[in-house]
């Protein structure tokens, strides 16, 4: 897998957020920062795109949230200058657990528990875009949206995908990158291992494959237009295989739902009418 050169993604990003903002008529910005490498990176191009007066930034943790992510997020907006607000979701969460609790006769699954937050989280947002204008960014990214890793309707939504054509691999490429201009993002954020936090002591590997294995397979299938076939002839695990390509057959129907994005590549994962190619 050859990862794109994160100076090149730098200024071909935050000059499709700026080129998108201007069609759109709007200047300011919205999204929901977690602690996270992907929220962190959308930040810090949407400063670079649109002033750090117009960007703000919402802060939602859950009775799953760590300290430290959410001692990140702060530190990220401070050292961005960047205005933000922390709206805690635990009691709204609770509020829906007891209502529903007749509906499910008492038992609501892991999984509803999980998407119930990330559209809490949405709901907030987009209350925030409604009362402001400003427009939401969308913090997911490619490795992610392949393999469904996402709630519709919750952290999916946005008026704008901004990482949706790379890699979780190219997103820590391009969070070395942008410390190196300034050293913006915290340390923490960038070696910890990759979390939703929408249970206690999750980790993105329990529900998908690593991304150090995952993202060079999913270039092999979807860039290359490698078959699985193929890979396990290179000598690839079938199981592996076989779990990666049924996801994404899985999810395939989520990336019809999604919104607009920047398109990097000449293989995203919209159709193109939906992709804004970056200059």
């Amino acid at each position: 897998m050859n990862h794109k050169d994160p100076e090149v993604v730098y200024a071909m990003l935050t000059r499709g957020i700026s080129g998108y903002f201007r069609e759109q008529g709007k200047e300011r910005a919205v999204l929901g920062l977690s602690g996270g490498i992907d929220s962190a990176v959308v930040l810090c191009l949407a400063v670079e795109a649109l002033g750090k007066e117009n960007v703000h930034a919402i802060l939602m943790p859950s009775p799953y949230s760590t300290l430290h992510s959410v001692a990140d997020a702060v530190e990220l907006s401070s050292n961005l200058g960047v205005e933000h607000s922390v709206v805690p979701i635990e009691s709204i969460l609770n509020r829906y657990l007891k209502e529903l609790e007749d509906l499910f006769c008492g038992e609501v699954k892991g999984l509803t528990l999980e998407n119930l937050q990330a559209r809490i989280r949405a709901n907030i947002l987009m209350a925030y875009s409604n009362n402001t204008g400003a427009l939401l960014l969308n913090t997911s990214n490619k490795s992610e949206l392949a393999m469904g890793y996402g709630t519709l309707y919750g952290d999916l939504c946005g008026a704008l995908m901004v990482l949706a054509d790379l890699y979780k691999l190219e997103v820590y490429d391009l969070a070395n990158y942008i410390n190196t201009i300034s050293e913006a993002i915290p340390q923490n954020t960038i070696i910890k291992e990759p979390s939703a936090e929408l249970r206690d002591n999750q980790k993105d590997s329990d529900s998908i494959p690593e991304y150090s294995i995952l993202d060079p397979i999913l270039h092999a299938l979807i860039e290359e237009g490698k078959s699985a076939e193929e890979l396990l002839a290179q000598g690839k695990e079938r199981i592996l295989i076989d779990r990666i390509v049924k996801l994404m057959g899985l999810s395939s129907f989520k990336v019809h739902q999604l919104p607009p994005m920047l398109q990097l590549s000449n293989h995203p994962l919209l159709p193109h009418s939906k992709c804004l190619k970056c200059k």
